[in-house]
């Protein structure tokens, strides 16, 4: 659990921005504390004692507006999807979704996503989804980016042997670090095996909001990663 006297950097910026719809502000009060996590700080959590009858148990790091997150449960109502954001307006707008399409196989925290990874139990997931976090563009900002030698070890810990961990982002230079730093890692092997594999969006990709807006400074790749 991350130590509060000696936090990490947030690999995040701002944690809400417009004034929330009235519709999903009520989502806030009413659904949210329904589905939500338990709160990190008050000790481990077991994916398995939220939904018991789960086939796998998949994260989602940032996710956003989350219509990736919605569109996974709803094709895999027999997975357990956790989902981590701490940005409030992109929380308020999965649970639109998850409202609408009645997903009970989700659960959401609204924080930092290493909160709930550190107390997660060892080889607890079978998938972890990062699609186009925060790429600090900035040299002097790179330290506060989520991809980092210490996050990945602690992915590994959580995935399952065979798990698999899909890294995406539209700006080159954080697709060579996530790259380096997953290739030097012993816990990890990259899957891919010609260009095409990284540069074409995998068969079970949903595009995302933030990928249409084409803010990066490359075409999305998509680098997918098994636990050795």
């Amino acid at each position: 659990m991350t130590d509060p006297a000696h936090p990490p950097l947030r690999s995040f910026g701002r944690t809400k921005s417009r004034v929330i719809k009235p519709r999903q502000a009520d989502l806030l009060e009413t659904l949210l504390p329904k589905i939500a996590l338990p709160d990190p700080t008050a000790g481990p959590i077991d994916p398995l004692t939220l939904a018991p009858v789960a086939r796998e148990v998949w994260l989602e790091i940032g996710f956003g507006g989350g219509e990736h997150m919605a569109a996974q449960a709803a094709r895999h109502r027999d997975i357990l999807i956790l989902g981590a954001e701490p940005f409030l307006n992109g929380a308020a707008s999965a649970l639109r979704y998850v409202d609408e399409q009645a997903l009970e196989n989700v659960r959401l925290h609204v924080g930092d996503a290493r909160d709930v990874a550190a107390v997660l139990p060892n080889a607890s997931l079978d998938r972890i989804f990062i699609l186009f976090p925060d790429p600090w563009p900035k040299a002097r900002h790179n330290k506060r980016r989520l991809v980092q030698d210490a996050t990945i070890a602690e992915w590994a810990r959580v995935l399952k042997p065979g798990g698999r961990l899909r890294f995406a982002t539209d700006w080159e230079d954080y697709g060579a670090w996530t790259q380096e730093r997953f290739l030097k890692s012993p816990d990890f092997r990259w899957l891919a095996a010609q260009a095409d594999d990284w540069r074409t969006p995998p068969a079970d990709h949903i595009t995302t909001r933030y990928e249409t807006k084409k803010l990066g400074d490359i075409a999305p790749v998509f680098l997918d990663f098994e636990r050795v």
